[in-house]
């Protein structure tokens, strides 16, 4: 029993790959100018819990985090919110193999038990878009967050971590 609750666990930390264009081979989309997001993975950061992890359902603002709230572009309308991340990554394979190629984080804040939230779609949508692009957008993040993170993407996969640029791990020192 203990087992399969770690099984489970390691299981819902993995980076879920989405392949298949769904409209492929559909006569009335060429395709040309499309992005895949089939190597991208949203990851949450959870500051105040000490916990990151992949949530899927971030692809359509249906994260765990997200789920059941109403959320405002004005901040002062989430007094009590809790801060939380949401980071895009993309993986790549490079000539000695896969790695971390674009990390772009969004901010948001829920209040849960007043089931709203705060945050700007626009924002959530360019960061996902950088990050595809290759793109290093972690400045703005607080060092807890930033440390949190490091230590996700190295335990996630070590290879990838020293694959990775110089750009991403000067930033998440």
């Amino acid at each position: 029993m203990a087992d399969e609750n770690n099984q489970e666990k390691k299981s819902s930390n993995k980076f879920t790959i989405m392949k298949d264009d769904p409209i492929d081979g559909h006569p009335g989309y060429s395709g040309g100018g499309a992005f895949s997001l089939e190597n991208m993975s949203p990851l949450i950061v959870d500051p105040n819990e000490d916990r990151v992890w992949v949530d899927m359902g971030a692809m359509h603002a249906r994260s765990e985090v997200e789920k059941r709230i109403k959320f405002v572009t004005d901040q002062e309308e989430v007094p009590n919110g809790k801060p939380y991340w949401i980071v895009w990554v993309t993986v790549e394979r490079g000539e000695h193999g896969p790695y971390y190629y674009g990390v772009a984080a969004c901010y948001l804040e829920v209040d849960r038990e007043a089931r709203r939230g705060y945050k700007v779609l626009a924002e959530h949508v360019n960061r996902m878009d950088k990050s595809l692009k290759g793109r290093i957008i972690l400045e703005h993040m607080d060092d807890h967050s930033k440390s949190l993170l490091k230590d996700f993407l190295k335990d996630f996969n070590e290879q990838y971590w020293e694959l990775s640029t110089d750009e991403l791990k000067d930033v998440l020192k």
